[in-house]
């Protein structure tokens, strides 16, 4: 018996790669400085798993921005416009792999980044390939070598991590021809072959194949090619032991396929979908070879494992197939949890009674370990690790901290009335239109303006005690005040305080409810650089005090025009948290609905006419397989409608998504209800609103066009044709102008001219519209 892990946090335990990889697009930190930075960081991450006795430890789990666009890139899946732009802008070949991720503008040369889309049901973004009908592969990149060699320098034979062909495939966008991405594999199993030749070479053992689309809805294609790549590599390269991992849900009916297949072991995620192993071991032709990865450390979440649970179904699996044939691992990559808990010292501001309850990712390396030496051991239950392990989890479970009676009564009362508003949309339109006076194309922005770098230095001097409070509160009206104005001069139709009180648009909220607590240096990667730190709901959620309001009534009082009160949804509030395991989430979910309906009221109460509640990640919670759907929707959309639906028909309630798929849930957002949905549009080019035109969507729509992901500045022009084709799909007098998403990220001369530019384009679009009616 072994343990392995499928993959490790990449950022640095104190975000070592962000810094780096910032100070390089920034020109303070050179090609040679970023590339040391970086490998210090994966032998520091080899090292540690070696320190905890993990047996087959991953490489090429590292990233400068995102795995997928590293194997775009490995395999030379370049779109002709970067090799143009290589070709015209002499670029090097670590800044051609950062324009396909964040476009390029510069020098006269204007290219758009790749698109960007969620990994399965996580917050983590990944980038999305192109690909064409005529497209060929070739090995461009050697990271996966260099990395496995780094490795072997200081005495570890690792396992690299591929994603697998068809997963890559499937995740991929045909670009300018109506074709299936997934028949391009012919031509893509060569370059991994000639990849895995080379691994061959250098002496390598195990290969991992990530193919998390087995945990999709099962397709005859998927498992055709499926067959077809495994059987091309066992033929290929027969030393190699192949793991193929899929994680987050079941096989399903992929299972009978994936257990015929010619490889070393298959893993199993049973944190997510524990009864598969029941459905596997009832299939009486299992491969006497075949050996099985089980996930049973969630790789999602922060809890402490439960060894009693763990050491039942790694018995289970014992009973059946034998200790030799058994690795002990995590449900997935450990990429989506923070890196070491042992940074949260007496100093931290996390909730120190809750941390013997806490799992990061080092600490889960020390987990396998322990599982291993328990399964192994003749008497487990007397081991005093296994011991120390139950007494943690049973003072959790009995713990006052977590439970209020209140709460649950709250929440137990609720009526189906509680989620309607007192009108449908066509009365309450025509309320808001006499209410609000806007214009045609009404311009507005998401949310949050640039958090500059004295905007953070303000907050850190705050929270360390060298700024006092009404120094802090004094600047962050300066800077509100400030951003009022130069709206205001820009002119958008309805402005936003922009934020800059807030360190993150769960965190900020997280922070004054019951029931969360937040870590010092518990980041997680969402994106490239974008780093979040997830708050962790450890109990019932409730809210003692307003927590947006006095801030929105400050910005309101700078200006005759109205400001939208910005809050984050309950859905998205708790998508991007660590969520309590001890309680089903559509219970807590709810919870933090009335928490935000709350608010919702006080804004009202204090003259707000506009209230946005953000729910990006509704699309993300949406079960992988499609007969789970109905009962997550169900209780999503509630919670979005209880937060929502206590106002006045007047006051007009927005809400944002960005990066979904609208097509199979369209009915559900228009169930939501809200008055205005502002949804990501402009990599897309307006493909999204496909969906609400096709169904007729009734509601106010302000589909983003211009892409805040990308420092480039669009041109008007540029920015009134998607107006235009926005038109084409949905009437004008439905559309609101504004960019994707909030432009904290960004700096503030690219976002002036940015919006600058938007706004020219709607007046515009208004005078090309009334010309045209």
């Amino acid at each position: 018996m072994r343990t392995t892990n499928l993959g490790f946090p990449r950022i640095g335990s104190k975000r070592e790669l962000k810094k780096a990889v910032e100070r390089y697009w920034k020109g303070t930190l050179d090609e040679a400085q970023l590339l040391a930075e970086a490998k210090e960081i994966r032998l520091s991450n080899w090292t540690l798993q070696k320190e905890n006795q993990i047996d087959i430890i991953p490489s090429n789990d590292f990233s400068l921005y995102d795995q997928v666009l590293d194997l775009a890139f490995t395999v030379g899946a370049i779109p002709q416009r970067f090799k143009t732009l290589q070709q015209q802008g002499n670029l090097s070949t670590i800044d051609l792999y950062f324009a396909m991720a964040r476009g390029f503008q510069k020098n006269g040369l204007d290219v758009k980044a790749l698109s960007m889309k969620k990994w399965f049901d996580t917050n983590y973004h990944y980038i999305v390939p192109e690909f064409t009908k005529d497209q060929d592969f070739s090995l461009f990149s050697s990271k996966v070598i260099n990395e496995f060699k780094e490795a072997l320098a200081i005495g570890i034979k690792t396992k690299p991590v591929l994603i697998g062909p068809v997963t890559f495939l499937l995740l991929g966008k045909a670009k300018n021809d109506d074709f299936n991405c997934l028949d391009l594999l012919d031509k893509l199993l060569p370059v991994y072959a000639d990849l895995l030749n080379e691994l061959n070479k250098l002496g390598a053992e195990y290969v991992q194949f990530d193919e998390p689309c087995l945990a999709l809805d099962s397709s005859p294609i998927i498992r055709k090619k499926i067959i077809t790549a495994y059987n091309y590599f066992a033929q290929k390269t027969p030393k190699l032991k192949l793991f193929l991992a899929n994680y987050f849900d079941c096989y399903g009916d992929n299972l009978s396929t994936v257990l015929q297949l010619p490889i070393h072991a298959l893993h199993v995620d049973v944190t997510r979908c524990g009864e598969q192993i029941n459905d596997i071991f009832s299939t009486e032709d299992i491969p006497t070879t075949l050996h099985f990865s089980v996930g049973t450390i969630d790789g999602r979440n922060i809890w402490k494992n439960d060894y009693k649970k763990s050491l039942q179904t790694l018995s289970t699996v014992i009973n059946k197939v034998g200790k030799e044939r058994i690795y002990i691992a995590p449900s997935c990559s450990l990429l989506h949890v923070p890196c070491d808990l042992n940074l949260e010292t007496e100093t931290s501001k996390i909730n120190q009674n809750i941390l013997p309850w806490l799992s990061f990712a080092t600490q889960k390396l020390a987990e396998l370990s322990t599982l291993k030496q328990l399964i192994l051991s003749n008497d487990y239950l007397n081991e005093e690790s296994y011991i120390i392990n139950q007494n943690t989890l049973q003072k959790r479970s009995e713990s006052t901290i977590i439970h209020q009676p209140k709460v649950k009564e709250r929440v137990h009362q609720l009526t189906l009335k509680d989620a309607q508003r007192n009108h449908i949309f066509k009365t309450r339109k025509i309320l808001q239109t006499a209410a609000l006076d806007l214009p045609l194309y009404p311009t507005t922005t998401i949310g949050s303006f640039p958090q500059t770098k004295e905007v953070r230095q303000w907050r850190a001097a705050f929270k360390k005690g060298n700024l006092s409070a009404q120094e802090y509160q004094s600047k962050l009206e300066e800077e509100t005040k400030r951003t009022i104005s130069l709206q205001e001069e820009i002119g958008l139709d309805v402005l936003v305080h922009g934020e800059f009180e807030r360190n993150d648009m769960v965190e900020y909220f997280g922070e004054q409810l019951d029931g969360f607590t937040f870590s010092s240096f518990g980041w997680v990667q969402s994106y490239g650089s974008r780093c979040v730190k997830p708050p962790i709901i450890f109990g019932d959620v409730s809210r003692s005090n307003p927590m947006t309001v006095a801030w929105t009534k400050y910005a309101q009082n700078c200006t005759d025009k109205h400001v939208k009160g910005m809050l984050t949804g309950p859905v998205t509030i708790l998508q991007w948290s660590f969520v309590r395991d001890d309680q089903p989430r559509s219970e807590t979910c709810t919870q933090i609905a009335l928490a935000i309906r709350d608010e919702v009221l006080d804004l009202e109460s204090a003259c707000i006419k506009i209230i946005q509640i953000d729910e990006p990640a509704i699309r993300e919670g949406l079960p992988l397989r499609t007969a789970d759907w109905s009962a997550y929707l169900q209780w999503a959309v509630n919670a979005f409608k209880v937060s929502s639906c206590g106002v006045k028909d007047e006051t007009q309630i927005h809400t944002h998504m960005c990066y979904s798929e609208f097509n199979d849930i369209i009915k559900s957002i228009a169930d939501l209800d809200a008055d205005v949905i502002t949804i990501e549009c402009s990599r897309s080019q307006m493909d999204l609103l496909n969906a609400f035109s096709s169904f007729n969507y009734p509601n106010d729509i302000g589909p983003g066009i211009y892409d805040i992901h990308s420092p480039r500045v669009p041109s008007k022009y540029e920015m009134v044709d998607l107006i235009d084709k926005a038109k084409r799909h949905i009437p004008a007098e439905q559309l609101w102008v504004n960019p994707d998403c909030g432009l904290k990220t960004r700096d503030w001369p690219e976002t002036k001219k940015a919006l600058e530019k938007m706004v020219e384009a709607a007046v515009t679009a208004r005078k090309l519209f009334t010309v045209l009616a």
